[in-house]
């Protein structure tokens, strides 16, 4: 009776290390698919017939330290800076009008460019001031 109990074996798997290697696979998986589409949704859409793709470009307002104004690089008085607005926008809807991008001189009074700004508020216009980044603190 002896020889049938010595020749049991008896098998064990240790599977604690497996357990973290699926806890940081799942954890991998999960971060790396949250990255690849933030804020997919996903559509079937409508085919067109034309292929019209629109560009955008936008209208660049300069003022130099001389207080000289400028747009889209064509120099332009200050009285003028309205109605050249007004005819490079022309009566598009306010969804479809261009962006216009501030580019004034740090040396500049303000109020040069609370005048901009007010121009494009009565134009309903979308504005954005053109700033240069800081460098980093010397080496």
């Amino acid at each position: 009776m002896n020889l049938s109990r010595r020749h049991r074996l008896t098998s064990h798997v240790e599977t604690g290390a497996m357990n973290d290697i699926m806890f940081f696979l799942m954890l991998f998986f999960l971060i790396a698919s949250t990255l690849v589409n933030p804020n997919v949704i996903k559509l079937l859409l409508p085919n067109a017939k034309s292929s019209k793709q629109v560009m955008k470009q936008p209208i660049t307002i300069s003022v130099d330290a001389a207080g000289q104004y400028f747009v889209n690089k064509k120099p332009v008085a200050p009285a003028n800076v309205e109605p050249e607005l007004v005819a490079l926008v022309g009566n598009a809807p306010t969804t479809e009008q261009p962006t216009v991008v501030l580019r004034v001189d740090a040396s500049l009074n303000v109020q040069k460019l609370v005048d901009i700004l007010e121009i494009g508020n009565r134009l309903k216009l979308k504005m954005v001031m053109a700033t240069q980044a800081q460098q980093a603190a010397a080496k």
